[in-house]
């Protein structure tokens, strides 16, 4: 490591929606202005994350798929790092949580200031990891049949046109969920962690990803106007309220079962199948 300095690793996905040679350049500019080394690694499908061992900070310029797999390389490796990051994915919802500068010059000054950084409590959802929410029901559907490369074409809206498909063949499938305290048969099920869900939405308000706790809202019944319902007091800012049909409770460990293996969504991809146990990670990271 460079004496009295950083020696920071960046972590980019070149596939992710909105990287740009020009803005990574001026990332790596910025951190070595304020007297860094930068090692500079690529990830990707088929290309896994490895945490270079003589780091002392990770930055990831990419979305939340990527700013996942590099928290997941981080955790089992056992390495706690500051971990910043710059959002270039499709919806950025743990970059929502954060306040820092989209300047790219700014950025890695705002990232390498010496202050006391919040300590990130994630979800484990199977065997991934989950920093901002989850679900199963028709919007997990949704994302399992996202077109890859029409998602790479057009961004968020490969989530419409796949919704769409899904809105002309309903699923509705019962799901079993187990909780200490309580069980429930659901149609659709909403996990949060972080404040906010398929972009600047929330449906728990009160999520603190500072805190080793998850939200939880179920639909009863997740017929179409049920569904539109929840969706519609979302996209208006107010937290669903249907008291007949949701169920509303938080927890640290959660089962959700199925007959048969129905995908769960995790931070926006199709990460894992039914049945699939919800935890708190014990171990915390910081992020800014």
């Amino acid at each position: 490591m460079n004496e009295g300095g950083h020696r920071i690793q960046i972590v980019v996905n070149p596939s992710a929606g909105r990287v740009r040679g020009s803005t990574l350049a001026r990332i790596r500019t910025g951190f070595e202005r304020a007297g860094a080394q930068v090692v500079l690694t690529e990830c990707g499908p088929g290309r896994p994350v490895t945490i270079a061992g003589d780091v002392s900070h990770v930055c990831v310029v990419g979305g939340d798929g990527t700013i996942r797999h590099v928290a997941a390389a981080m955790l089992a490796a056992e390495r706690d790092l500051p971990l910043s990051i710059y959002p270039a994915g499709t919806v950025n919802l743990a970059h929502r949580e954060l306040r820092s500068p989209l300047d790219p010059d700014r950025y890695a000054a705002y990232a390498l200031e010496s202050r006391e950084r919040p300590r990130h409590h994630a979800l484990r959802v199977g065997p991934a990891l989950c920093l901002s929410c989850a679900s199963v029901g028709p919007d997990s559907q949704a994302v399992a049949a996202v077109s890859p490369r029409l998602k790479r074409r057009i961004g968020r809206l490969a989530y419409g046109v796949a919704f769409f498909r899904v809105l002309l063949n309903w699923p509705r499938k019962p799901i079993r969920l187990a909780w200490k305290g309580g069980e429930l048969t659901c149609e659709a099920v909403y996990v949060a962690k972080g404040r906010f869900f398929a972009g600047p939405w929330s449906f728990a308000p009160e999520a603190d990803r500072t805190r080793p706790i998850m939200h939880v809202v179920a639909l009863r019944t997740a017929r179409r106007r049920d569904v539109v319902r929840f969706a519609w007091a979302l996209l208006r800012g107010r937290c669903p309220s249907d008291a007949a049909n949701l169920v509303a409770f938080s927890c640290t460990d959660l089962l959700a079962e199925a007959d048969e293996p129905l995908p769960v969504q995790v931070d926006g991809d199709a990460e894992a199948v039914l049945p699939v146990r919800m935890t708190i990670e014990p171990i915390s990271f910081s992020v800014c």
